[in-house]
């Protein structure tokens, strides 16, 4: 018991070590508080790449990481948001915008998961009413004498 137990420690050690070393900081060098508030405005609105459903602000990837760096390096050189913002479009298309502007490439991902959820309710929709009307077929008296015959001689067995 008292081997599992020292087993169980180093493996939860190894964990949160791993953990420590797989979080990458970032260089901090905003230059001003200005900066770093125009920063994380810019970076929360934007969607990792790599991760799922995580923004540039919150993810750890080395891809989010680099592109963090590249940001920050753009709006040091004196890019405006909107300029940072078309950079990252043009390279990876309007999926990296955590909130994509509406328009014709970009339709399926403002009404595809309606149009998702429509088709799976057409669906059951189509099977209650298939289970409904299968339900209420009547027997013909031929089935209904043979039915009742083998009933019958199933309670003389």
């Amino acid at each position: 018991m008292r081997i599992l137990l020292v087993k169980a420690v180093l493996v939860l050690g190894l964990i949160f070590s791993f953990a420590a070393i797989a979080t990458t900081k970032m260089d901090d060098s905003f230059g001003n508080k200005n900066t770093e508030v125009r920063f994380r405005n810019l970076v929360k609105d934007i969607r990792c790449m790599v991760c799922q459903n995580q923004t540039l602000l919150d993810s750890q990837a080395p891809l989010a990481v680099d592109l963090r760096r590249e940001i920050l390096n753009m709006m040091n050189q004196g890019k405006s948001d909107k300029e940072v913002i078309d950079f990252l479009v043009e390279r990876y298309g309007d999926f990296v915008l955590y909130n994509p502007p509406l328009k014709s490439s970009t339709m399926l991902l403002w009404f595809g998961p309606l149009l998702f959820l429509l088709i799976g309710l057409v669906g059951v929709i189509a099977l209650v009413v298939r289970r409904r009307n299968a339900a209420e077929e009547t027997i013909t008296a031929t089935e209904r004498s043979k039915l009742d015959k083998l009933l019958a001689d199933s309670d003389k067995d």
